[in-house]
């Protein structure tokens, strides 16, 4: 009897497009997966094609990428696996506990409600859009400099800017502004029940040198799952930015990713580097 392939949804963050998740899909595709990485609501298939329609974009928050991620889920015939990255990350643990996911991991994932630091670094990041309040209805393009900045600052000028010619694209504003106002809100499209026993098991992925997402950042969020009795499991990425899953040393993250998975997910074949991974109960 055939048995099909566990699928994988890579949801990609604020500013990237869908396609930096194409090395992660051939990757997880010749491990026996069956891995797919759906755009935005608003997005294009290509890169290109985006940056020329950026308003179509415009106003897209928390709550259309969800649902958006949510339609996808439900229309598979059996749970995924979601992986997710920055506010990708974010979407990850919504979907965690309003659909049935085999495992959820949450890279650098910008922080749901009831996170609190607010570092200088992750606040210089956000200003290109809440500088002007108006953002939150447009999409706004970083510069090369703000692009270096929230995502290259760990890779060298030469492939910070080479991501970025490859890679980026404009962005809606709203959705950082729901997380920068999530804290002041009784109802957030950044919260996420944290205590729920109906979840699979989280790994957090924190860039420890990330600007846009501090290890601070990420170190807080795992810490609001202590009190789970499911697993949420914490992996550092020492020297490593915002950009982690783009840059040269993706395929080192997406190993580990793949060995945390493999312990996790049954019917994964087992793999074995070494994996640094701390459980909720020892952050």
């Amino acid at each position: 009897m055939t048995t099909s392939r566990i699928p994988v949804i890579f949801v990609h963050g604020l500013w990237i497009h869908s396609s930096a998740w194409e090395p992660w899909i051939e990757k997880f595709r010749s491990v026996g997966l069956q891995p797919v990485a759906p755009g935005w609501p608003g997005d294009h298939e290509t890169v290109a094609e985006t940056r020329a329609q950026p308003e179509q974009l415009a106003g897209v928050g928390l709550e259309s990428i969800a649902a958006h991620y949510s339609n996808i889920i439900d229309a598979m015939d059996q749970p995924p696996i979601v992986i997710g990255h920055s506010i990708g990350g974010l979407v990850t643990q919504k979907l965690n506990v309003s659909r049935t996911l085999r495992a959820a991991v949450a890279i650098d994932p910008a922080p749901i409600k009831d996170v609190r630091p607010a570092p200088l670094a992750q606040l210089r990041s956000s200003f290109p859009v809440l500088r002007n309040p108006g953002n939150a209805n447009r999409t706004v393009a970083l510069s090369a400099q703000q692009f270096r900045y929230a995502f290259g600052n760990m890779v060298s000028v030469l492939e910070s800017d080479a991501l970025r010619a490859r890679y980026a694209i404009p962005g809606p504003g709203r959705p950082i502004f729901e997380v920068a106002t999530a804290n002041l809100r009784r109802s957030s499209p950044a919260a996420v029940d944290i205590r729920t026993e109906d979840r699979a098991p989280l790994l957090i992925v924190s860039g420890e040198s990330d600007h846009t997402v501090p290890d601070v950042v990420a170190r807080a969020a795992h810490r609001l799952y202590r009190n789970s009795p499911v697993v949420a499991d914490l992996l550092p990425m020492s020297g490593r930015g915002h950009s982690l899953v783009l840059d040269d040393g993706w395929q080192d993250l997406a190993d580990r990713i793949l060995v945390w998975l493999s312990e996790k997910v049954e019917q994964l074949p087992a793999t074995t580097p070494d994996v640094n991974t701390r459980s909720s109960q020892s952050d």
